[in-house]
Parts: C-alpha cells; structure tokens; sequence
C-alpha cells in the first residue's frame, strides 16, 4: 500500500507525518517567570514577604535550607520568624564552601524532602545562603519530583548580584567546576543587603568581582562608580546610608537612577547597575542558546584555576584573575590602551582582589582553554575588553600568546598591591 507522506497537523504544535504514521513532531513552548525583589530587614517577624507566595497557596509548612556559617549568624531568627508566622519548619543545615558543592550534598536535600513530607507545589523550598548552597538547592529543585518550587534568599554578594538572578543550578563534579547542572530558576529571589554587613571584607570583594566583570563589558559608568568608591564599598560592605530610604521597584532602574540623581549612593547604584545589567545579557539567552555571552567573561579560566586552587581561592577570585589575564591579552592585541590596563589592574587592587595566581602557567592555561572549548561548542568564544565598557569574542588565541601574557602579567601583577 502506498504511504500518504502528507503531514497532518493534529493540533497546534503536533505533527504526524504519512500514513500510516511513520514519525509524530512535538512543539511546545515554556514560557518562564521569576522575580527578584529587593526587600530590607526579611527576618524581621513583623514582614512576610518570605512567605508570599504568588500562586495563592495555603500552605503552612516550610522547608528551609542553609549551611553552618549562615546557621551560626541568622539561625535562631529563622527559627524564630517561622515560629512567629505559626509555620510548621525544617531547617538542613549543610556544610559550607566550595569543597561541599556536590552530588552528595544535592542528595542529601532531597532524602531531607523525602523525611519532611514537602508538598510539591505549595510548600517552596527556601535557600537561605550564598552562590554554593543555592546552587545546591535549586539543583535539588529541579529534580525532586522533577521540579519542585524555590525560593532564594542570598546573604553573600555574590550571591546578590550573580548566583541569585539567573537560572542555572550546579554542582562540582569530577575535578570540574558546575559539571553537573541544571536550568531551573527560582520562582523568587529576595534581595536584601544587610545581610552582608556580617561578611568579612574577603567575600565582600569576592562578589565584587562579578560586579567589575559587568563594568568592563558593557558598563563604563559602573566601572566609574568602583574606581571612585571601591574603597568605600569594601569598608562599608555596600550598606547605603541610613537616610537613603527605598525605590519603587515597578520603576525601570535607568528612571530610578534619573529621578534620585545624586541622592542615589553609590552603594545602591553599583548594586541595581551590576543586576540590571546581568539580566539584560541573561534573559534573551536564559537557556544559553547562543554561546557568545559577554557574561562568559572572567570565566574561561577561572574554573580550571579555581578547581586547581581549592580552597585557596574563592570563586571571584579566580574571576578576578582571569579577568587580569584577558584584559593583558587585549591591551597585546591593542583593543585595551596601557592606561585603560593599568585602571583594571588598580581598580581590582584597589577592591581587595588578586591580579596574579602561580597557577598562570601554560599547561594549566592551555587545559582551561582546551575544556572551555568542549563546553562552548568547538570554538573558544572567549570576550575580549574593547576598552572599558565593551567587549567582542575571538576563537583564534594560541598557546603561544597565552604564555605571553602570562608572562607579562605576572611582571604587572608584582607591581600591583591589595
């Protein structure tokens, strides 16, 4: 009998091809939506915005996951904001760092969800901690019953303006930074600063990094803002004055800056200018489609450096150097003047971060490069600066030229000091 190859639409989005019917076609689409709110004083009993919950659910129980930094500082105000609101509450403490970002721990969440019985979609699970243990509990998320709601409540600043506005979760697997991940976005990111005044200056300038990677590829008026006050920033953990009072956050940020002019300080400036930023490179790509992301930038490599270093550095640390190495490499291909280099280099000083690691060598640079080339499809990819403030990709950097810069760095890197 002969096949009918007509294709028949059935309805929308599926297809069956022939008859009989030798292939179906499935299209569909998932929309997605999350929020990132900017909150004050979240563990204050008097405010429940922990527990909004925008679906309308009734649910009265929680299930809240943290690390033992977190735990020590905040631990008993958790425990006590559940109590007050009369909410039936779990705590899971984890082991904090980086060393612990693993299968196990991911694990470990979901056997806790199995023991405390979570409803799958009225009960959000709430992370409360920085970069590494969101990511272990939105990972968790993600697989338990195959998506289970979160919320994030980061209290580091990387945190803030890095880990806690996008969508990928991951853990460190096999020698390799975020091997195993996931893109699973929370359904709320609550933002809210003073947590980081109980930080120490180190992971201040740890988030740090991530806000100079957004300065130098597309925000020159960022990178303005850190030159000038970095120092400030550092020694005041970005806590805005006392009489500096909220924005509405309906307000498109470049209205909010417009409207408050200099009654704006700089620590609300830096921090809305590096998250707005971030989401304008993250939410036309958020599943990463496109592999050129200037966001890539400070992290080709830095894994590799970091994964080598553990636990000698931390995350923006790492960035920091792989940030010092490129910005070299650029001002060697002649899109970065000496002087434009030499700002970075200082800004980076001047923010508590390392411009040099005994790590550089060309083995370990070579292996990175070689890895982020698998990871991005079979070519490098990698952002270059373009002065400050811009930034374009190359896929033809050899190993001759990463030892020079190397070399050259290693020489600047002596004569900058944090």
């Amino acid at each position: 009998m002969q096949q009918d190859t007509q294709t028949m639409r059935n309805n929308d989005g599926l297809f069956a091809v022939g008859s009989p019917v030798t292939h179906w076609s499935v299209q569909t689409s998932n929309p997605v939506q999350y929020e990132i709110r900017a909150c004050e004083n979240l563990l204050d009993p008097e405010n429940s915005t922990i527990l909004e919950d925008a679906s309308g659910s009734s649910g009265q129980r929680r299930f809240i996951v943290t690390d033992g930094v977190v735990d020590s500082l905040y631990g008993d105000r958790v425990r006590a904001y559940f109590d007050h609101h009369g909410v039936e509450h779990r705590v899971l403490v984890l082991n904090d760092g980086e060393t612990h970002k693993s299968m196990n721990a991911v694990l470990q969440v979901t056997e806790a969800l199995d023991a405390f019985g979570i409803d799958r979609r009225r009960e959000p699970v709430i992370a409360i901690g920085g970069g590494v243990l969101m990511d272990i509990v939105g990972f968790a998320a993600s697989l338990y019953r195959r998506s289970t709601p979160f919320i994030r409540i980061p209290t580091t600043l990387i945190g803030l303006v890095d880990a806690g506005v996008g969508a990928k979760t991951g853990v460190n697997h096999n020698g390799h930074k975020n091997r195993l991940g996931t893109y699973f976005p929370a359904d709320r990111t609550l933002l809210d600063r003073s947590f980081l005044a109980t930080l120490d200056a180190r992971h201040i300038s740890n988030g740090l990094a991530e806000i100079l990677k957004i300065a130098l590829i597309k925000d020159a008026r960022l990178f303005d803002l850190l030159e000038q006050h970095g120092a400030d920033l550092l020694r005041n953990k970005l806590q805005s004055p006392a009489d500096v009072g909220p924005t509405p956050a309906d307000v498109p940020v470049d209205q909010r800056l417009a409207a408050r002019g200099l009654h704006l300080d700089p620590a609300t400036e830096v921090v809305e200018r590096a998250i707005q930023g971030m989401l304008e490179e993250l939410q036309p790509n958020l599943w990463e489609k496109v592999l050129e992301r200037v966001v890539d930038y400070g992290h080709t490599f830095s894994p590799t450096i970091e994964m080598h270093a553990l636990p000698a550095l931390l995350h923006g640390e790492a960035v920091a150097v792989d940030m010092a190495l490129t910005t070299v490499m650029a001002e060697r291909r002649g899109l970065v003047s000496s002087y434009q280099r030499d700002r970075v280099l200082e800004v980076m000083a001047r923010l508590g971060l390392p411009v040099w690691h005994p790590l550089c060598t060309p083995e370990v640079l070579g292996d990175a490069l070689r890895d982020t080339v698998r990871h991005r499809d079979g070519k490098q990819r990698l952002p270059l600066p373009v002065g400050i403030g811009s930034a374009l990709f190359v896929n033809d950097v050899t190993d001759g030229e990463l030892a020079a810069a190397a070399e050259s760095l290693a020489a600047l890197g002596s004569g900058v000091s944090r």
